[in-house]
């Protein structure tokens, strides 16, 4: 046991330096072209922030292991909004960007839907996952088109590369990267089976604890740091432009890849892509109630995901205090959190309109 959580911890620690190469290079490229921080934070680090949620997911289904692979992909986007997000809000209340509202946040509900609709009838096969893909490329296209639309101004251009920043360096730094993902993939996969199949638990549930929180890890550090400086932008733009990503290209290249496609459980299209969406919808009235997110609703966010991460082991160990948490979500906690969303978004709206 000691020895695989030694592994893990090495794999995980390899996917976080493998991602933060990347997007040292990827970012310092995208500085040249003089893009705009917010749609960095949307494309470029959002994107390579998830390369460690890619790098496992493929790997993990070209072994066969579909449970993982997916439980990676829905457990990142549960654990970046709710623990990332809240975190993030604790530390300093985030603002929310108008646009943001109005475009992202609706396309990461639209294709967190995809994934339930798709795999409704238990699997993910390539067609999908060319959709999926295709749906990245036309998201892409769009970030590029808002910029050609609206040219940043120069106080929001992003600053000149310094000198140690050469194109040829950026490309090391990239190559590095990924290099390195693909190691930390091949040991925390290795190792996340094994802790598994020691535990007796479903390779699911770890795919989407210990595999999810570990490989979004990058985007824990990108966040808070963005935060702390006062790119709040950036510290919200990284986990919706990733929850996009995950689903768009981390599902679709895997699934495109993955012989025969991915298998999707019926507990997973029961509970945890149902809550996938949840979150995504949540964030819509939280974002809009003066596009920010206030300290108390951080702590909202970080109470759903203890919830939500007891809810898994309560079930996977057959607990009865399962029923109770259950009934307390949704007899209480759920339907007051709606009612206080509710009531402050028509606040807000009201006073939008006055």
């Amino acid at each position: 046991m000691t020895a695989t959580l030694i592994t893990l911890g090495a794999g995980l620690a390899l996917l976080i330096a493998g991602g933060e190469l990347l997007v040292r290079g990827a970012s310092a490229l995208a500085r040249r072209l003089r893009i705009p921080p917010l749609v960095i934070g949307l494309t470029v680090v959002a994107f390579g922030t998830s390369a460690p949620e890619l790098a496992v997911s493929v790997r993990s289904a070209l072994r066969q292991q579909a449970d993982l692979a997916l439980g990676n992909v829905v457990g990142s986007n549960v654990f970046n909004v709710l623990l990332i997000l809240g975190l993030s809000a604790l530390l300093k209340p985030l603002v929310v960007e108008r646009s943001m509202v109005r475009r992202e946040v609706p396309i990461m509900i639209g294709v967190s839907l995809v994934p339930l609709g798709l795999g409704l009838d238990g699997r993910l096969g390539r067609p999908e996952g060319w959709l999926l893909v295709a749906g990245l490329v036309g998201y892409t296209l769009l970030q590029i088109r808002s910029v050609r639309r609206d040219p940043p101004r120069p106080s929001e251009e992003s600053p000149p590369d310094p000198d140690g920043t050469r194109p040829l360096w950026s490309l090391l730094l990239v190559g590095s990267g990924l290099g390195l993902l693909v190691l930390g993939a091949e040991w925390a996969i290795d190792a996340a089976v094994a802790l598994a199949r020691a535990l007796e638990v479903s390779e699911l549930l770890i795919g989407l604890t210990l595999v999810a929180a570990g490989t979004s890890l990058p985007e824990v550090a990108t966040s808070i740091i963005a935060a702390l400086r006062d790119e709040r932008d950036l510290a919200v733009g990284n986990v919706v432009g990733s929850n996009i990503f995950n689903i768009l290209a981390v599902l679709g290249i895997t699934t495109v890849m993955a012989p025969g496609g991915i298998a999707v459980s019926p507990s997973a299209l029961r509970f945890d892509i149902p809550v996938m969406l949840a979150v995504a919808v949540a964030c819509l009235p939280i974002f809009f109630t003066g596009y920010r997110i206030d300290r108390w609703e951080g702590g909202v966010f970080l109470g759903y995901y203890a919830a939500y991460v007891a809810v898994l082991f309560l079930a996977a160990s057959g607990s009865p205090g399962l029923r109770t948490v259950t009934l307390a979500l949704g007899g209480f906690l759920v339907p007051l959190t709606v009612l206080t969303l509710a009531v402050l978004t028509w606040r807000s709206w009201r006073g939008s309109a006055t």
